[in-house]
């Protein structure tokens, strides 16, 4: 389906804010788990594990998804996905097992999963042409809910309590349970979306349709293009997974931080994510895709190498830049390969989302393993060079330049 030809800044607003809620719910798992540390006894590698858990329960059914709503669209689909995050985030609030953790992770993964292709299709229809931005208004979206989850924890589940005159740190996972209501809401915003989508889906049924115009590149170009952009999501989704699941440990050990300013730290580095997510889509639309892919991941690298060697006051400077930078891509990214693609906008943007999630699960659990074999600032030195991979962004080519055809 062509997308509509003015862009729908409401829509694309509400998704963003559903994007938002569906994304703290993802975001509070790496923000608790020192606490299911804890709790638990678990080692790194069993907190890899979790991660692994939701990651390819979020991915490999985002193609599929993604797949049977190009042929069969679903205007109501994102809200069974939220259903399926409620019900993991409240059972997460009462687990008492390991196992426990790992099935409510599970739930919190298909929810994103069937939530993610559809509505990345619906950021590309509202766009009205503007489509980084648009996506880039999504992705902010999304960051954004990363990064308040670990100052929500902060507020409703870590507590204090006096000892004498020492204050002790506490944790209270049951209040997880008041994170139900984030989904709630977002079933609301996600039902007038989708009547806006059956809208959309019944004005095409009565005007005549017409080809969809395709990039004028062969078989193997738009192979190899795919190819390329999925290294790179490889990329920066395994240097970033060491970051969002790993960084407060790193704090913790290296800096001898509270639980409290390591969850203050991972926010700069998700506040600055959420803000370089919208910058890059943006100018993603202005100065070209494939410009904005190749400093994104490629620019991150001078300051991933310094990171691990930095004292706590640079340490912050960087994470804030390495966030900012590395984040301005996947919008790009994802919009590239729709326009390689554009007859299946669902499939193509389930395959990326899919496979982002896959090697970030992935990534934690290897790192988790690594860091138990070794240590953790060991891991961050050897994650420092995987920016690098950047360079094989020039071999993309310039789709700007890039005649259609019908």
């Amino acid at each position: 389906m062509k997308e509509t030809h003015q862009t729908h800044y409401i829509v694309l607003i509400f998704i963003a804010i559903a994007h938002c809620l569906n994304d703290l719910l993802q975001g509070v798992l790496p923000s608790i788990y020192p606490a299911l540390q804890s709790k638990f006894s678990l080692s790194m590698t069993q907190i890899g594990v979790i991660t692994l858990c939701y990651q390819l329960s979020a991915s490999i059914l985002q193609p599929l998804v993604g797949a049977y709503t190009d042929k069969h669209p679903k205007p109501f689909s994102q809200v069974l996905g939220m259903g399926f995050s409620a019900i993991g985030i409240g059972l997460l609030a009462y687990v008492n097992s390991y196992e426990l953790i790992l099935v409510s992770v599970i739930f919190i993964g298909i929810g994103s999963s069937i939530f993610h292709p559809e509505s990345s299709r619906i950021s590309f229809l509202a766009s009205g042409g503007k489509r980084s931005f648009a996506q880039a208004i999504f992705q902010l979206g999304g960051n954004l809910g990363s990064a308040l989850a670990p100052l929500l924890v902060i507020l409703i589940i870590l507590g204090k309590r006096s000892s004498g005159s020492v204050l002790i740190e506490e944790t209270h996972l049951e209040k997880l349970i008041w994170f139900v209501l984030f989904p709630a809401v977002a079933i609301l915003i996600l039902f007038f979306i989708g009547n806006w989508r059956k809208k959309l889906l019944k004005k095409a049924q009565t005007t005549s349709k017409r080809e969809i115009p395709l990039p004028d590149l062969t078989h193997a170009q738009i192979r190899n293009s795919v190819i390329i952009l999925m290294l790179l999501v490889f990329s920066k989704n395994f240097y970033t997974a060491g970051i969002s699941n790993y960084f407060q440990f790193y704090t913790l050990e290296k800096f001898g931080f509270s639980h409290a300013q390591a969850q203050l730290y991972l926010f700069y580095y998700l506040g600055a994510a959420a803000a370089g997510t919208l910058i890059g889509g943006f100018f993603g639309d202005r100065v070209g895709r494939k410009f904005i892919i190749w400093f994104s991941i490629l620019g991150t690298a001078p300051f991933a190498l310094w990171l691990p060697y930095a004292d706590a006051d640079t340490t912050a400077i960087l994470v804030i830049l390495i966030g900012f930078i590395i984040s301005s891509a996947f919008a790009s990214i994802l919009v590239y390969s729709q326009e390689l693609l554009p007859k299946k906008i669902g499939m193509i943007s389930g395959v990326f989302y899919g496979f982002a999630f896959g090697m970030g699960g992935l990534a934690s659990a290897l790192l988790g393993k690594l860091i138990d074999l070794t240590d953790i600032t060991f891991v961050y030195k050897v994650c420092s060079f995987l920016p690098l991979m950047g360079l094989i962004a020039y071999f993309l080519p310039n789709l700007r330049k890039v005649k259609m055809k019908e």
